[in-house]
């Protein structure tokens, strides 16, 4: 028997101990809205997404073509048209998860208007973000589910039990819209124990995993700009067993933690680790250092000084009282990083490169996976790469180095509109085509994201809406660029009342009022011209 049918058993079970004062009561009404409200908390959210990447997670190791995807959201209705939008064109929301970006609460969420990516904006706007998006994602189910109840209910009254029946079952095996979320806490936003406090209020929110960076909190820039400063890793670990004791005292005890390591980018240290023993992290860590040999009357007032391998050196120092790393060293200190944070307990990694290339990631982990084989990577597919000029010129480099002819290309102007239906360009666009493919086989990468597609593809609609319904187009512009593409699209929000919970409303005045209620869905509803 289903859920669902036990859901009304049960409630006719308590409706007939109540007795004659819930006679209104109808036993499968109440079972609807139970189904339409699968997960009570963000907890429940929390616990049932976990199983989902765990599994994903195994799968993935057994077989690399089983990745995940993921796309960033900065608003509740966002992340719920994309949900709506996978189940519509795949049928499934397998191995499709959401990305909430710290970049875009930052510069579309804070109420001090828009921000750069540096952990200026409000710590309880990022955890507000993960409930909306659950909050969004289940009214989508309940949505979805509204109009399976309303079909079952013109079955039943046609007398059709085959059809009944059909809808009956989809009913019972609905894929809910709930996904889960990889949840962008930046550099914790303070100490281990502010990093503990925040992650504790967005997996209460309903956040399975939690992406947590290598920097400085209160120097912290986005990983695609200049002046990242890391942190030494007894520092960075903490913070990962902070997230790891706020996972479990919330009793999500698979909750899924990734590392992200800056290193490559950053080459900037605020502080010079401390050193237990030789060789330890703090040594190791320290070794990057860009230092150099100095004698005791060589140093100055205020100069720092530490003992390497017998010898006094003297670490370069900047101005802003930070120190630097030797330069090329950043393949190097990202793979100890990525070793040292599954020691210290990461299911995940995370590296931030300068481009997106195969061999790069590859490169880094397949040192990595010398010590630790299962290690698993999310990748970030950013907009702040330019990805057709990227892979032309690598598309490019490559034929220079099989011998090929590439006189009719300029690499320096590949980027150019007059190669777009070049055989390079094609080359190029076949290579992005497969990157998440590539990378997923030779790199282990688990999880692929975007972080900021919403925000780009907002900003190019709006562009393109705005040049047409102020100029020559009017009215055409919207509809011709706008309403009657989402009608042939078969998108949802074209009957944006439906969208917003005016039909579910309609159903509970029913089961509040019965012939009673007064509906918005009846005959005058301008909505009916979509149907």
């Amino acid at each position: 028997m289903s859920q669902y049918q036990d859901d009304i058993k049960a409630v006719a079970a308590v409706k007939e101990a109540a007795g004659s004062t819930w006679s209104e009561i109808n036993p499968e009404y109440a079972a609807r809205m139970r189904a339409q409200n699968k997960f009570k908390t963000g907890l429940d959210i929390a616990k049932y997404t976990a199983g989902i990447m765990r599994r994903d997670m195994a799968a993935f190791d057994k077989d690399k073509t089983k990745y995940t995807q993921s796309l960033g959201c900065w608003h509740g209705f966002i992340g719920q048209q994309k949900l709506i939008s996978i189940k519509k064109h795949f049928g499934t929301t397998e191995r499709k998860y959401l990305y909430l970006s710290g970049w875009m609460v930052a510069a579309l969420r804070s109420d001090f208007g828009p921000l750069p990516d540096q952990s200026m904006h409000e710590k309880t706007a990022v955890a507000g973000l993960v409930n909306e998006l659950y909050t969004f994602l289940r009214q989508a189910d309940a949505r979805e589910l509204g109009g399976l109840f309303r079909e079952l209910d013109a079955a039943r009254e046609a007398g059709d039990n085959a059809k009944a029946a059909e809808i009956q079952s989809k009913i019972d095996n609905h894929e809910t819209h709930v996904v889960p979320i990889v949840a962008d806490i930046d550099a914790g936003f303070g100490n281990a124990e502010a990093t503990y406090l925040m992650a504790k209020q967005m997996i209460e929110a309903g956040a399975c995993c939690l992406q947590i960076e290598n920097q400085v909190a209160d120097e912290k820039q986005c990983g695609h700009q200049d002046g990242k400063v890391t942190v030494p890793h007894a520092d960075f670990h903490n913070k990962l067993r902070a997230l790891r004791y706020a996972f479990l005292e919330l009793g999500v005890d698979d909750g899924v933690i990734v590392a992200r390591t800056d290193s490559e980018g950053a080459g900037l240290t605020k502080e010079i680790a401390v050193v237990q023993q030789p060789g330890d992290q703090g040594d190791v860590y320290n070794s990057y250092l860009d230092v150099e040999e100095v004698s005791p009357e060589d140093t100055a007032e205020g100069d720092v000084l530490i003992s390497r391998n017998g010898k006094l050196v003297r670490p370069k120092r900047l101005p802003s009282g930070l120190y630097q790393f030797r330069s090329g060293t950043g393949h190097e200190r990202c793979v100890f990083d990525c070793i040292e944070a599954i020691n210290a307990g990461a299911d995940l990694l995370w590296i931030e490169t300068a481009v997106p290339t195969v061999h790069e990631i590859k490169g880094m982990m397949d040192d990595v996976r010398k010590v630790h084989p299962d290690a698993k990577l999310v990748y970030n597919n950013s907009p702040s790469f330019n990805w057709t000029l990227n892979f032309r010129q690598q598309a490019y480099d490559s034929w220079v180095e099989a011998g090929k002819d590439v006189s009719a290309y300029d690499r320096a102007n590949l980027m150019s509109a007059e190669y777009d239906n070049s055989e390079l360009s094609a080359e190029a666009d076949a290579r992005i085509r497969t990157f998440q493919a590539d990378t997923a086989r030779e790199a282990n990468v688990f999880h692929h994201l975007i972080t900021l597609p919403t925000y780009h593809t907002a900003a190019l609609s709006t562009d393109n809406l705005a040049k047409e319904y102020f100029g020559a187009e009017g009215m055409l512009g919207y509809v011709a660029g706008v309403q009657r593409k989402e009608i042939r699209q078969g998108i949802a929000c074209v009957k944006h009342q439906n969208m917003s919970g005016s039909d579910i409303g309609d159903d509970h005045k029913e089961y509040y009022a019965g012939d009673r209620a007064l509906k918005a869905g009846g005959a005058k509803n301008t909505s009916n011209q979509f149907s």
